[in-house]
């Protein structure tokens, strides 16, 4: 089976939010300062939920955006001397490298509060802001509903060789081995990558994967909820015929993915960077996130998500403390095992 190569993510871009975020370079009333974010989180979902910060607070945002492993080397090569204040992740094993290195501050507990305990690690020093569950899509002219898998690890046995598909190389698939690891131990994890390597064809995104599943390419795929739910707002322009089966039953299938926000123990800007990340889990920016159509859940305390998802406490999520995720041992088992 031949595997596409790896495509490095672009260069880091800097973006200033002068038209989404009303008072960034205008005249008024503030003498605004300026933070700089390093952002691998979707431009348009960031963007939509800082709407408004500027003008209430008067601090400006200036945006480096990258991919959550990018950005979070980039910041351990810096060190002390990173010009970041704030880090956004995607997902939550690169917010925790940096936590492991001691380059976070710990949060204000009040920022803490306004997010479920199950959506931030247990060392306080960053939280989600928003999450996407893990799901499989599938082809239903393949696979009838009594047909699919209980569990995420049965992608590993023989009987699904040449019929799924990953994207292997993103850091949504990492994210979720790296709660396999958490939830199964190594020996296990081993196990089923090898079982993947054997049985899955790579994909370079999980739009692709999606695709493969709704043209019959592949019986079924490993990706996030929200690409088949944004597609179908869209009128299911790449997956009108792919379902989505949510495993449930905590298992590691059903983990839910966090993306992260955390305030550098270097920025020279503290209150100003913990005012954002508070922004973030607060109510506001999380009912705008909920409405908009990013279709990812919302994770602040009260706050329902979007109504066309199954409800966040009805997915029968494992249990798993985000800071535990360890990407670098994720990274190490896929490279031996020839996934990477």
């Amino acid at each position: 089976m031949t595997r596409p190569a790896r495509v490095s993510a672009a260069a880091l871009t800097a973006v200033c939010l002068a038209g989404a975020l009303a008072g960034c370079g205008s005249a008024g009333a503030f003498d605004a300062d300026t933070l700089t974010v390093y952002s691998a989180q979707h431009e348009s979902l960031v963007r939509t939920m800082l709407e408004g910060f500027t003008e209430e607070t008067g601090i400006e945002v200036e945006f480096r955006d990258g991919n959550d492993a990018e950005l979070a080397n980039q910041i351990v090569q810096e060190g002390e001397a990173s010009p970041a204040d704030v880090f956004l992740t995607e997902n939550s094993p690169s917010i925790a490298v940096l936590d492991r290195e001691g380059l976070l501050a710990p949060l204000d507990r009040a920022t803490l509060d306004q997010v479920s305990e199950q959506f931030r690690p247990s060392s306080g020093t960053w939280t989600g802001f928003a999450a996407r569950s893990t799901v499989l899509v599938y082809d239903p002219t393949a696979l009838a509903e009594d047909e699919l898998p209980a569990s995420i690890l049965e992608l590993a046995d023989p009987a699904w060789e040449g019929r799924i598909g990953i994207a292997a190389g993103g850091a949504d698939f990492q994210a979720i081995v790296a709660a396999v690891l958490a939830l199964q131990g190594e020996e296990a994890t081993r196990a089923w990558l090898e079982g993947l390597e054997r049985n899955a064809g790579v994909y370079q995104s999980n739009s692709a994967v999606m695709v493969a599943a709704d043209e019959g390419e592949i019986d079924a795929g490993v990706m996030y909820h929200y690409y088949w739910y944004r597609d179908q707002a869209e009128g299911g322009l790449k997956g009108d015929d792919a379902r989505l089966h949510f495993f449930g039953g905590q298992d590691a299938g059903a983990f839910l993915s966090v993306s992260g926000a955390g305030v550098l123990a270097s920025s020279d800007q503290p209150e100003d960077a913990q005012r954002l990340v508070a922004w973030l889990t607060g109510r506001e920016a999380q009912e705008q996130l909920a409405e908009s159509t990013a279709l990812e859940y919302a994770v602040g305390t009260g706050v329902a998500s979007a109504e066309a998802l199954p409800p966040l406490d009805g997915l029968g999520a494992p249990a798993v403390d985000p800071g535990s995720l360890d990407q670098d041992r994720v990274t190490e088992l896929m490279q031996e095992v020839g996934l990477l």
